[in-house]
């Protein structure tokens, strides 16, 4: 029997993100940092019986670690949304989480703030690979700008050191 079967369908889904991951990166230029090239390690793991994800990733640009977060990624029954709430090397306490929903393969997630939007979109090629891209919109403004897309493909948790 399968540990996830009494799970709603809403947090079985959230398993799609489970595993250790490595990807390469395309890094726009921002107000926060260069354009140019990145790899990443992500692990995530199912906890509390499959109710939530914790991810945790690791940005490398250049050999030096250049970006971390550890994300949380749970299912609102109430409300039918995936929530996120991210906590990472930038410091910004989030006020709430991001959350959105499944669209076929695709997961897209927005978050609010001050300082404006934020959007990440994870689209699951298959099992063994999946691929993000996130946006951001400053306060004031309706146009969505480029920050990160990458290619994540699945990897044997023994080749992630340090986190």
């Amino acid at each position: 029997m399968n540990a996830f079967s009494s799970l709603s369908d809403g947090h079985q889904r959230l398993q799609a993100l489970v595993g250790a991951w490595r990807g390469e990166e395309e890094v726009a230029a921002t107000q926060w940092t260069d354009a140019g090239t990145a790899t990443s390690e992500v692990q995530a793991e199912a906890e509390f019986g499959g109710l939530f994800v914790m991810q945790r990733y690791r940005q490398r640009r250049d050999g030096t670690v250049s970006f971390g977060a550890h994300n949380v990624f749970g299912f609102d029954q109430q409300n039918s949304v995936v929530t996120m709430h991210q906590f990472d090397s930038m410091g910004f306490v989030p006020a709430s989480p991001a959350t959105g929903l499944w669209n076929g393969s695709e997961l897209m997630l927005e978050r609010s703030s001050p300082r404006g939007a934020a959007r990440v979109t994870y689209g699951f090629d298959g099992t063994d690979a999946y691929r993000m891209k996130l946006e951001f919109r400053p306060a004031g403004s309706d146009a969505w700008q480029d920050m990160v897309s990458g290619l994540y493909r699945r990897v044997s948790p023994s080749t992630i050191n340090g986190f």
